[in-house]
C-alpha cells in the first residue's frame, strides 16, 4: 500500500476517474461534489502562503490500495463504495476514489484521495479593524508606508479596508490524526481488515506490525535490479514467520516471541550495520535469518515433549537459558553432520 502526499488534488482527481487517460477503469466514487475540492485547494494554498513555510503546498493524500485478484469478480461500484464509505465513517474524511486496473491487468487496484480538514458549516470571516495592506505573497504588512509610494499601492500589494473581510477559511484546521507517525500503519491494517472481510478463510491477507515478532516481506516491484536479493530475502522471512505460526499456535506469549526476535534478529543485524559502517549487507542479513530461523526452530523441537510446567518455564524466567542451549545444541549437531560427512568422503 502506498501513501501519497498530493500538491495537485483538482489534477489527480481528474487524472485517476478521467476514461480517456485510464484504459480499465472500472468504478469512481465521490463523498462530495468537485467544488469541494476546488475550495480545500485554494484554502490549503492560501494558508500554506501566509506560514511561509518552504517546500509545497500539501493540498490532500492519497492511498494506493493493492487488492487480491479475487476480488476483479465482485461489483466494482459497490466494492468501491465500500471502501470509500468504511475509510470516511472511521476517519471522518471526504474522499475522491477510482478503482483501476494497470495496462497489463495484473494490478487491481483502488486510488483514495482524502481531505485532512472537515468543512465549516459556515464560513469564518476575520474582518479588519482598520486599513491592513498584504504584499504580493499575501503575507501582511505592518504599515501602510512598506506597502505604497507617491503613486500609491506598490506593484503586486493589495489594501483591505476597515470593516471589511480580510481572511476567510471554510475548512476546519488540518485534523492531527493524519500525522501521528502510527497512522499509515494503522490505516494498512484497516484496509486488511476490509479485505479479509471480503475473502474466504482460506485468501485472507496477513500483516506484519513494525513492532511484533514476525518480519514483513518486501514487495518486489517491476524491473527491480535487486529482485534475486529481494526473493531470497523474502523467502527467510517466510521461513521466520511460519516458525512464529506455530509458536504462537501452541501459545507461546508474544513478549517472549520479541525477546527471541531482539536477540536473534535485531541485535545481530544491528552490530553488523556498525561492522560495515552502517550499510545493510544483503548475504549478510540472510545468514543472520537463516541462523535465526534454524535456533528458533531447534526451541520449538525441544519443547515438543515436555509438560507445561517446563514449558511456561523455558519461555519465561528460564527463556535466556534455553535459548543458549539451543544455540549450543545447534552447533553440537552441525560439527557433527561435518564430522560424518567427512568421515563419508574419506572412505
Amino acid at each position: 500500500m502506498q501513501h501519497n502526499k498530493l500538491h495537485n488534488v483538482r489534477g489527480r482527481i481528474q487524472y485517476i476517474s478521467s476514461r480517456e487517460k485510464q484504459e480499465n477503469l472500472y468504478a469512481v466514487y465521490e463523498t462530495v461534489p468537485a467544488e469541494y475540492w476546488r475550495d480545500l485547494a485554494k484554502e490549503n494554498r492560501a494558508d500554506f502562503a501566509r506560514s511561509g513555510t518552504a517546500g509545497t503546498c500539501i493540498e490532500a493524500r492519497e492511498f494506493i490500495i493493492a487488492l487480491p485478484k479475487y476480488m476483479t469478480g465482485y461489483d466494482p461500484e459497490e466494492l468501491l463504495r465500500y471502501f470509500t464509505e468504511s475509510f470516511k465513517r472511521k476517519y471522518g474524511a471526504e474522499c475522491a476514489a477510482a478503482l483501476h486496473h494497470n495496462k497489463s491487468r495484473t494490478n487491481y487496484h483502488i486510488h483514495l484521495i482524502y481531505s485532512e480538514r472537515q468543512k465549516l458549516d459556515e464560513p469564518v470571516r476575520k474582518i479588519a479593524s482598520r486599513n491592513m495592506f498584504f504584499d504580493p505573497d499575501g503575507k501582511r504588512v505592518r504599515t501602510k508606508k512598506e506597502a505604497t509610494d507617491e503613486h500609491g499601492l506598490l506593484p503586486g500589494y493589495r489594501m483591505v479596508p476597515k470593516g471589511e473581510s480580510y481572511e476567510e477559511h471554510l475548512f476546519e484546521k488540518k485534523n492531527p490524526i493524519f500525522k501521528q507517525k502510527n497512522f499509515t500503519e494503522n490505516a494498512k491494517e484497516f484496509f486488511t481488515e476490509l479485505i479479509n472481510e471480503q475473502l474466504p478463510e482460506q485468501l485472507k491477507m496477513r500483516i506484519f506490525p513494525k513492532n511484533g515478532p514476525y518480519l514483513p516481506t518486501k514487495k518486489i516491484g517491476k524491473n527491480n535490479p535487486h529482485a534475486g536479493e529481494i526473493r531470497k530475502t523474502n523467502q527467510l522471512k517466510d521461513e521466520w514467520n511460519k516458525c512464529i505460526n506455530k509458536a504462537r499456535a501452541r501459545g507461546v506469549p508474544r513478549d517472549s516471541l520479541m525477546r527471541v526476535k531482539q536477540e536473534l534478529i535485531v541485535k545481530p543485524v544491528g552490530e553488523s550495520v556498525q561492522k560495515s559502517a552502517g550499510r545493510r549487507e544483503p548475504v549478510t542479513f540472510r545468514t543472520i535469518l537463516a541462523a535465526g530461523v534454524k535456533i528458533l526452530t531447534v526451541m520449538l523441537k525441544e519443547l515438543q515433549r515436555e509438560g507445561p510446567q517446563v514449558w511456561a518455564k523455558a519461555w519465561g524466567d528460564a527463556q535466556d537459558d534455553f535459548m543458549k542451549f539451543c544455540k549450543q545444541k545447534l552447533t553440537r549437531d552441525e560439527i557433527n553432520t561435518q564430522r560424518e560427512t567427512g568421515k563419508g568422503k574419506a572412505r
